[in-house]
């Protein structure tokens, strides 16, 4: 083979894989856009392939299957908008403080994602499939717990009722409530629960009585 026709050859196939890149990325997109919209569970074929501008058939040869689709628009969507890096708050050395930024950072991320979780959370009940692509950001939660729990000493008696402090905390349904329902802000929702947390924390001796 000529040079030349190598080097056409080469350009050809770039050109497809670029192609098929777009495809795949437009799919995907559009699927996204529709998740969060309607939400996994009422997201079809058909309306996935009418958004991104191609035949169903092509949805199904890029993506076979519900979980193969599902997988991959979690992915992107994820890689968009990262979760809050847990890291990030152990330089905080007052754990009350720590508590604080964790909740405004968590809080900050569900304002910025809030249809899209909401819909995958309401859908994770009906379809398996959902539940599945969901279940890595419940293992997050667990992580945001472990951490933030690190440096509060609660007696073993109080431990229960300290982690489902920390678990109310960091949960998507109590920032809709505190923040979308009742109105307030993210600093005073954070506060608010960080008050809450440190009352759970303390021995049952040291709760002021009614």
């Amino acid at each position: 083979m000529a040079d030349g026709e190598g080097t056409t050859r080469k350009y050809e196939l770039r050109r497809r894989a670029d192609a098929m890149n777009e495809t795949r990325r437009r799919i995907t997109d559009a699927a996204i856009e529709l998740h969060a919209k309607v939400g996994p569970a009422r997201t079809t074929i058909v309306d996935i392939a009418a958004r991104a501008g191609v035949q169903r058939h092509t949805v199904y040869r890029y993506f076979p299957t519900e979980e193969e689709l599902l997988q991959a628009c979690s992915t992107e969507y994820w890689q968009r908008h990262p979760w809050p890096a847990i890291a990030a708050w152990q330089a905080v050395a007052s754990p009350r403080e720590r508590v604080i930024v964790a909740l405004k950072d968590l809080y900050d991320f569900y304002g910025a994602v809030e249809p899209m979780l909401a819909n995958s959370l309401r859908d994770s009940d009906q379809r398996a499939s959902v539940k599945q692509v969901v279940e890595p950001f419940a293992a997050y939660l667990d992580a945001v717990t472990e951490a933030l729990t690190a440096d509060y000493s609660p007696t073993p008696a109080d431990r229960v009722l300290f982690e489902a402090a920390i678990r109310h905390a960091t949960d998507f349904s109590t920032w809709q409530s505190l923040v979308r329902s009742i109105g307030l802000d993210v600093t005073a929702a954070a506060e608010l629960m960080s008050s809450l947390i440190d009352s759970a924390a303390a021995p049952v001796a040291q709760r002021p009585r009614r």
